[in-house]
């Protein structure tokens, strides 16, 4: 049996080490200097000077409601974001290539709405291009627009979205509609929440949301705000996101 005894000098060492190591992980050391790792953010908002906002719409579970989402769009005269999942693009191909035939865009949500953070780099490339591949077979262009799932993301994440040429997009705008309020408070929310360059966050399948979209247009409309696709309120080049997450056209 081997016994190790350290004296203080040994100790403070081990101590240092171990800091250190934490510290690198964390933080990166560049020549014996920690250097803070940039954090990589999506695009929640994006800075517009004119009344212009977004609104999308994520396709994961169920499908009962997706054409009347399209026709309420095409009735108001407005385009929109339609995000989704790789095995939903693949179950209902046809709603797949309503959308697109509609005008709106199609979006990349995952293959199948894992926590990516949760997945290792090759992993969140294939999440990422497989849906992309279901989508396209199902009749839509190959998407430059992605969604994480849950919201949640990581370096990793953007990183990987970057590298296969798409934009990663959040939103700074939730209708809540997921939790199913009223209409009128949808209305409500979104009305004291969207600035220039919003994006608005709802979803497919959600109890109240065919009822309020029409409200929900029509307010915006009175506020003095058009309605785009996201494809047209981001910057596809010369840009910076700060802070909170808004992109910002490099001067």
């Amino acid at each position: 049996m081997k016994v190790f005894i350290l004296n203080r000098k040994k100790l403070m060492v081990l101590v240092g080490s171990f800091i250190t190591a934490v510290l690198s992980c964390l933080v990166g050391i560049n020549n014996g200097v920690f250097m803070a790792k940039e954090r990589k953010l999506p695009i929640y908002c994006v800075d517009k000077k004119e009344k212009v906002v977004s609104i999308s719409f994520d396709a994961a579970w169920g499908n009962e409601q997706t054409q009347t989402l399209i026709n309420i769009l095409a009735d108001k005269g407005v385009k929109a974001t339609f995000f989704l999942v790789g095995f939903w693009a693949e179950k209902y191909p046809e709603s797949v290539k309503a959308i697109y035939e509609a005008g709106h865009d199609v979006g990349n949500h995952s293959d199948t709405h894992p926590h990516l953070p949760k997945l290792e780099k090759e992993k969140v490339t294939a999440q990422i291009d497989d849906c992309n591949k279901k989508i396209e077979a199902a009749g839509a262009p190959r998407p430059i627009l992605f969604r994480p799932p849950y919201g949640d993301y990581n370096n990793c994440v953007v990183e990987c979205t970057n590298e296969l040429g798409m934009h990663c997009i959040q939103w700074d705008v939730d209708s809540l509609d997921w939790k199913d309020p009223t209409p009128d408070d949808m209305v409500k929310r979104i009305k004291t929440k969207i600035k220039p360059g919003s994006i608005i966050l709802m979803h497919n399948g959600a109890k109240n949301t065919p009822e309020a979209l029409p409200k929900i247009i029509d307010m915006i409309k009175a506020e003095g705000y058009q309605i785009v696709p996201i494809s047209e309120i981001i910057f596809k080049e010369n840009y910076s996101i700060n802070s909170q997450g808004k992109q910002i056209p490099n001067q």
